[in-house]
């Protein structure tokens, strides 16, 4: 199977126990560069999470094994979601300018999250495209994957991108395979949900390069609680609740996967295994409403993010949610929301200082 990442030197896994020892492995592997281009908005949870499993891979180690700079469009701080600016060492332009030389980087990574739609300036589709014709590997981060969708990048890749992104990802870019899994590559480019998810693709990172007792000792360092893999799914919608029976999660992921086209509960039951009956016992006793209407309020969900971070029709959007007419589609709306869908167009979810949208 292929690495995800471009591998380190001669993709010698380094001995942790010999460098306990005082041994020294051979061959000695290089060092990974990393360009890490950010986009105003950018998340600092995803940031982090990404960038400190590698500064603690180096750490313990007592080797420089991964190295990064931090890029701007101007190459002036950026400031994140939270408000926290981060410093830059370099522009787009001049990164762009590196590709062309023997100082070209082993992989551009791009970090944005809120107001990605309007985040595209002209160097940064231009450094995008042209990492991408020199065969350097590329990682978006948090939403960052819809600014590889509009740069031509993906194509019809698989793909994913913080859940709250989904819909709109889906509906403006539909040659996409998006899934709401934590990170998926597809040849050398790699998609991720961000913020925790970051830390999960940074492990692998790790992983690839140095080995998995390198990764196993970053991990232990960090006292994380849980190492996924990128094929786990992300909560989407808040459908994991504390205590979710296996069963009941089963029955939230065909929801989830049939917005557009609403199956029968009959359906469901018989793809699970369970009766309606016992489907609305689980529901009963662990989301403490009935399974039609907790399926309604996905897809209700769904719509208001549709509505909120794309420019579809109301009625597009209302088919795009299995629903058969439009008046049916904005009683039900208004119902669960206490507005009309044409209150939210346009709207954008703005956050406070000291929090962040995106929490994946």
């Amino acid at each position: 199977m292929n690495a995800m990442f471009p591998p380190i030197g001669h993709t010698h896994a380094f001995d942790w126990d010999s460098r306990v020892q005082g041994i020294i492995p051979r061959p000695e592997p290089t060092v990974c560069r990393i360009v890490i281009l950010l986009v105003p908005g950018f998340s600092q949870l995803t940031l982090s999470s990404f960038v400190d499993p590698l500064r603690v891979a180096n750490s313990i180690s007592d080797r420089t094994f991964f190295e990064w700079l931090v890029s701007s469009s101007d190459g002036r701080p950026v400031e994140c979601a939270s408000g926290i600016s981060v410093s830059a060492k370099s522009m787009f332009a001049r990164v762009a300018a590196d590709l062309r030389s023997s100082d070209r980087p082993d992989m551009i990574v791009v970090c944005a999250g809120e107001g990605v739609e309007n985040q595209a300036p002209a160097s940064l589709m231009k450094l995008l495209r042209l990492s991408r014709r020199h065969r350097i590997p590329i990682a978006a981060l948090g939403t960052a994957t819809w600014l590889l969708a509009e740069a031509g990048i993906l194509n019809d890749n698989a793909c994913t991108i913080h859940w709250e992104k989904l819909p709109a990802l889906s509906e403006t870019f539909g040659r996409l395979r998006v899934t709401d899994s934590l990170f998926v590559r597809d040849g050398d480019v790699v998609t991720c949900a961000g913020e925790f998810a970051s830390f999960d693709l940074a492990l692998e990172l790790i992983s690839e390069n140095l080995g998995k007792e390198g990764a196993s000792a970053v991990f232990r360092h960090t006292t994380a609680g849980q190492w996924r893999s990128g094929s786990e799914r992300q909560w989407a919608s808040g459908a994991q609740h504390a205590g979710m029976s296996e069963k009941l999660a089963e029955v939230v992921r065909l929801m989830e996967q049939h917005i557009e086209d609403p199956i029968p509960m009959n359906d469901i039951g018989k793809c699970i295994g369970l009766s309606p009956r016992q489907i609305e016992r689980l529901f009963e006793r662990y989301v403490s409403c009935s399974p039609m209407r907790y399926y309604l309020r996905l897809r209700l969900e769904w719509a208001r993010r549709l509505i909120e971070q794309t420019e579809m029709p109301l009625i597009e959007i209302a088919v795009a949610c299995g629903f058969v007419s439009p008046s049916h589609f904005s009683k039900c709306f208004r119902e669960v929301f206490g507005k009309a869908p044409s209150a939210y167009r346009g709207r954008r979810e703005r956050t406070r200082p000291g929090s962040s949208q995106f929490r994946a």
